[in-house]
């Protein structure tokens, strides 16, 4: 499953599951353009992956900004030539720091802003690049497995229907763009991120025990997913959603 000289765009790079999946990445032999808003956290993934022996470049991006993401993808070509995969990871924070204090409304439009609206905006840039080389490549978006099950709160609505949102929209971009570009989707679950670490004990334990494999996931488990979705393994894949939570929705 390597992906040596495969050049990987990946937002959202700074922390948690977007720093991972390009950690992953630079050890498969990948070349790297890593964006995120915080640029010191950036440079700190970046270096990491240098340290593992990966080609990388930086980019600040807020890619609720189009013309941020069309930014991004010029120094991506720029700097390589090509793109072969472009994993959107980029999401907005309201569960910690200063997004847990937001309101419901300005929640809900920072969610629309960033994750929705961000993963549109750069999909639809990347498979303008994507669709235009001769070897193609693939497009990866990040959603959450219960917008197949539900949950209660007025939080996990918000993130149902924003990252419902993403899911669908994938699925129909995967009909528009093949047969030179892949488009498929990661559902994480509950994964050990700094939400994880702010919630109580029992909260944390039930959700542990309500998977199959009682535990929590990690960052690194969803970047294998994207590794793999990435990787000439999964050339014959498009469409497609691939949960990675444990079991607890199946």
């Amino acid at each position: 499953m390597r992906l040596q000289g495969a050049v990987v765009v990946v937002t959202g790079a700074s922390s948690g599951i977007g720093r991972e999946t390009a950690l992953a990445l630079a050890a498969k032999g990948a070349r790297l353009v890593l964006a995120a808003r915080r640029a010191a956290e950036l440079e700190e993934t970046a270096f990491d992956c240098r340290g593992l022996g990966a080609e990388c470049r930086t980019v600040q991006c807020d890619v609720s900004d189009r013309e941020q993401v069309d930014a991004l993808a010029r120094a991506a070509v720029d700097a390589f030539g090509r793109i072969d995969a472009w994993v959107n990871n980029a999401g907005a924070d309201i569960l910690t720091g200063d997004g847990a204090s937001l309101s419901v409304v300005e929640k809900l439009d920072r969610l629309i802003s960033v994750d929705l609206r961000g993963t549109m905006l750069a999909s639809w840039q990347a498979a303008e690049i994507l669709g235009a080389q001769e070897t193609g490549g693939v497009i990866i978006n990040m959603s959450w497995d219960h917008v197949l099950s539900g949950m209660e709160g007025i939080n996990p609505q918000m993130f149902a229907a924003v990252k419902g949102g993403i899911l669908a929209f994938s699925k129909s971009l995967a009909r528009s763009v093949g047969p030179r570009v892949r488009v498929n989707v990661v559902a994480p679950g509950w994964i050990e991120t700094s939400f994880a670490a702010s919630m109580n004990k029992s909260a944390h334990r039930a959700a542990a025990e309500s998977s199959p494999l009682k535990r929590w996931g990690t960052p690194e488990d969803v970047a294998a997913a994207a590794v793999f979705l990435a990787s000439p393994g999964a050339a014959f894949i498009t469409g497609q959603t691939m949960l990675v939570g444990g079991g607890v929705v199946m």
